[in-house]
């Protein structure tokens, strides 16, 4: 039995706590805010809550086997999940829109024929396939198995973009989510609705790798899916089962740096200098200049863009209250996107407000 140091209470950090207590190990975890759940905020305010993080889950298998690996109870006994139906509504700058129902690939082919015509439907099948080559050559190695020795090779872009042939040059593949958007897909509303993905992970499509195209997949086929109370109720349950496993938590912690002796992680120390020993160190949050002594986290470059903001997605949340009944065919995620997606990525992710962003 070892005793271990997490840093970060989010939602990875805690359930690899989860795990490493069941395991056997002494697990302690630094968080250097006020509470748990990381991006999973919650604001309430005169009778009405809000997540001030993401609403919805996806890929809800995840929890399932997490719940399944560290206690007897599984996850529909700590939390209720309902599947979100229509998925998504999406309103375009031409003035059409679409309804995309959950987990139905005929369903969602079909919504796409009907509101966009010309074979929109099928150019969105066809591309589907592909993000579901990419899926399952990435699916064991990064999320089912141990980090493999030559791990390189997971660099290699997972998703077979078709070729495309050019008058009087090299015939190219799309390289990242925006090419294959406007090479694959044609149409420049599919296009958005691929941007529109990758916009809700904070990337870049013009930066993010082809593979990235495997998110709507994943999403199209394993559902959306909503967390009564909302998904603030979901941090509660990890943290609940982190405590029951014997999980300790010091919150208001912030780690300064990893404390290393002969080579190895040998503690933390946190920012009033105080040093905790640990036989293990877990990083479960993004890595910062100065975080392991004598050695650089960051590309070359990067630590500078990070620190003033450049490169680094911004979004903001409206907490709106309203009172009254719902409209029946309310939608639970609506999508509108803007006329110029390459204008709004240009100014998203160089650190400045976009004009006219993705709602």
């Amino acid at each position: 039995m070892a005793r271990i140091a997490v840093i970060g209470a989010g939602m990875g950090a805690m359930a690899a706590a989860a795990r490493l207590a069941v395991a056997g190990h002494r697990v302690t975890v630094y968080e250097r805010s006020r509470t748990y759940g990381g991006s999973l905020g919650q604001y309430a305010d005169e009778g009405f809550t809000f997540d001030t993080g993401p609403g919805l889950l996806h890929l809800p298998a995840v929890y399932r086997d997490l719940f399944v690996k560290t206690g007897k109870e599984p996850l529909e006994r700590c939390v209720t999940l309902a599947q979100v139906d229509p998925a998504s509504r999406h309103l375009f700058a031409d003035g059409t829109s679409v309804s995309l129902p959950n987990a139905s690939r005929a369903g969602t082919v079909a919504a796409l024929d009907a509101a966009l015509g010309g074979g929109a439907g099928a150019r969105w099948g066809a591309f589907l396939d592909r993000a579901r080559d990419a899926w399952d050559r990435s699916r064991r190695p990064l999320l089912e198995e141990p980090l493999r020795p030559d791990w390189q090779v997971l660099g290699r872009d997972p998703y077979p973009a078709e070729e495309r042939r050019r008058l009087l040059r090299p015939a190219r593949r799309a390289g990242t989510v925006a090419e294959v958007g406007a090479w694959e897909l044609a149409d420049p509303r599919l296009a958005a609705l691929l941007d529109g993905y990758a916009l809700g992970y904070g990337l870049d499509p013009s930066r993010a790798p082809a593979g990235a195209a495997l998110l709507p997949y994943m999403e199209e086929t394993f559902g959306t899916w909503y967390v009564s109370g909302g998904l603030r109720a979901l941090a509660r349950a990890v943290y609940e089962r982190c405590l029951a496993r014997k999980v300790e938590f010091v919150f208001g912690a912030e780690v300064a740096r990893v404390v290393e002796k002969d080579g190895r992680a040998a503690g933390v120390e946190l920012a009033d200098g105080t040093v905790a020993e640990a036989a293990h160190v877990v990083l479960g949050a993004r890595p910062w200049p100065g975080l392991v002594p004598g050695q650089e986290l960051w590309a070359d470059g990067d630590v500078t863009a990070r620190a003033d903001g450049a490169g680094a997605s911004g979004r903001f949340v409206v907490m709106l209250s309203l009172r009254g009944g719902r409209p029946a065919d309310a939608v639970h995620r609506t999508v509108v996107h803007p006329a110029d997606g390459a204008a709004e990525h240009a100014a998203v992710f160089g650190g400045r407000i976009a004009a006219h962003p993705t709602v």
